[in-house]
């Protein structure tokens, strides 16, 4: 029975370092290289698949959200970036370079803080929202609010982005 030694990392040549001097690049299990997707594309579907249909499902509710009232997007469109994180790097990267939700995730991620604007104009759209469902739906008129009511609370709480 013999041994075998683990190959190591074969060292790659960037194009250069912003000084002009090329820069030496080596992918470690823990590091991936510059450009390198992060999520492990060695993953069999069947692990990442059930992440991509969850980011997918959040993306499209948190488009929905932008129309309907009662559905916030922001908490929807985090939870997509999460998703995708885990499950397909190229969808992730789409959803960052998003110019409508790229900045919320970015800020996000940088700070775990959500715009004043943001969270005014979901208070309000949820409040506008629970006033309607109220006078509209026949049992239990108080279940949108109470729910609203509890996101709109974990909002408020999140720092704000200056």
């Amino acid at each position: 029975m013999s041994t075998h030694a683990q190959p190591q990392p074969q060292p790659q040549m960037a194009p250069s370092t912003s000084d002009g001097e090329p820069a030496l690049l080596t992918a470690t299990p823990e590091q991936p290289a510059p450009g390198q997707a992060t999520v492990p594309q060695h993953r069999a579907l069947w692990r990442r698949l059930p992440w991509m249909l969850g980011g997918a499902s959040c993306v499209a509710l948190g488009v929905l959200g932008i129309f309907l009232p009662l559905l916030p997007t922001t908490p929807f469109v985090l939870l997509a970036a999460f998703c995708f994180a885990r499950g397909s790097q190229r969808c992730e990267t789409w959803l960052v370079q998003h110019p409508r939700f790229g900045p919320m995730i970015v800020q996000w991620r940088a700070n775990r803080a959500v715009p004043l604007r943001a969270k005014q104009a979901a208070w309000t759209m949820m409040a506008v929202s629970s006033l309607i469902a109220a006078c509209l739906m026949p049992v239990m008129p108080w279940l949108p609010a109470l729910c609203c009511l509890a996101v709109g609370l974990w909002l408020w709480r999140l720092p704000t982005a200056g």
